[in-house]
């Protein structure tokens, strides 16, 4: 039997670490082969040309689709999607794909997925279900989803999700998150080995700070944050770089004057998946609005000052604190993550994302149902039906 070539749509840093445990199951699986389409920040030396990495790993770019907006304005997003759909459908043309597997919520996401209905080419989805009310890529994630024909959910709350959606339930498996497969066997980097790598004094209170754009105020948003940190005297701040999402360059200048003018404090355009689960390891506390801070940091006991309403609508832990976009609030969030007595309340927490056995669940359905004739044949269920 030959195998199915899955094409696998990588945007950038944050999915490809995410996709790599998968990739490396599907690739072992005689039944499966991946085929890497790269595009979004990847190739740019902006966001640290993070296609070296993918090679790194081991892969190859199989093909390279360039989508990168002019400028982070909606108008340039919206039309950077219009070339990715035409670029995305002559990859589909020539390279004789049996599906595509897709991940989460970016705007490249939705364009690879657009243009494949054409190809009656079936997706796979992973992360469906979730709800992040206050980014654009709640809608992007949704649209995804009903596009899609097997769908790969964290928690049973999201697979009820996809089913009050209308989706047939043997289409949809709770995997668990694949990014935690990293956590299983995944070697982590030790203090030093990170203080070596980045150049910095990490023997101080380790704060990782993620902050991402969000549809409505970004500027503004990120200067109550960066004013917040008047509460983190004494400690040393790992910023990882913003997405591209609309917003992001002036997210970016604003943390580049801040650690310019702070020596405890570092920007890194890419820290790569190692490096940053490293850091989950040793920090103190996590703070920003990122997926990771509500999924990843949980295996961590890691407590994390979840800003705003870009991750809203998610399942999370006890060690998350929700504050709202204001100073005071993320002030007071931060004393309280940092206290002795939050931090030993974690132990022993359970990762409500799953045990790090996502991947092999994900290729064994694929490989069982990829060649399903009813696989492109969707059905909608209606409820109570």
């Amino acid at each position: 039997m030959s195998r199915l070539r899955i094409g696998v749509i990588t945007a950038g840093r944050s999915d490809f670490g995410i996709y790599l445990p998968v990739l490396r199951v599907i690739r072992a699986h005689p039944l499966l082969e991946p085929v890497l389409i790269v595009t979004g920040t990847h190739m740019n030396p902006k966001f640290g040309e993070t296609v070296r990495d993918i090679e790194a790993a081991g892969f190859v770019a199989d093909y390279r689709v360039p989508l990168v907006p002019e400028t982070d304005d909606a108008a340039a997003v919206a039309s950077a999607m219009g070339r990715g759909m035409i670029a995305f459908s002559d990859v589909y043309r020539t390279a004789g794909l049996d599906l595509l597997l897709l991940l989460g919520d970016r705007f490249e996401m939705f364009a690879a997925a657009s243009a494949a209905i054409p190809f009656a080419l079936p997706l796979v989805h992973l992360h469906g279900g979730e709800i992040t009310e206050g980014a654009m890529d709640d809608q992007f994630r949704h649209a995804i989803s009903k596009l899609s024909h097997l769908h790969f959910v964290s928690t049973e709350t999201y697979r009820d999700r996809l089913l009050q959606m209308g989706e047939e339930p043997w289409r949809v498996t709770v995997s668990g998150a694949p990014g935690l497969d990293h956590l299983n066997g995944f070697e982590l980097w030790s203090l030093s080995a990170l203080e070596d790598s980045l150049q910095m004094n990490l023997k101080s209170p380790l704060v990782l700070v993620t902050f991402h754009p969000v549809t409505l105020r970004a500027e503004e948003q990120v200067d109550a944050v960066l004013q917040s940190f008047a509460v983190l005297q004494g400690c040393a701040l790992v910023i990882s770089g913003p997405n591209s999402d609309p917003g992001y360059s002036k997210i970016y200048e604003k943390l580049e004057t801040f650690t310019a003018q702070h020596p405890a404090a570092r920007l890194f355009p890419n820290l790569g998946t190692a490096r940053y689960f490293s850091l989950m390891r040793y920090a103190s506390v996590m703070i920003g609005n990122s997926s990771s801070g509500i999924i990843e940091a949980a295996s961590f006991e890691l407590p994390v000052v979840n800003i705003g309403d870009r991750q809203k609508g998610r399942v999370r832990g006890r060690n998350v604190i929700d504050v709202p976009c204001d100073q005071v609030a993320i002030e007071e969030g931060l004393r309280r993550a940092l206290s002795l007595d939050f931090r030993s309340s974690l132990a022993g927490m359970a990762n409500p994302y799953g045990n790090g056995r996502a991947a092999e669940c994900i290729a064994e359905k694929i490989a069982a149902d990829g060649s399903n004739p009813q696989l492109r044949h969707k059905r909608f269920i209606d409820g109570g039906r």
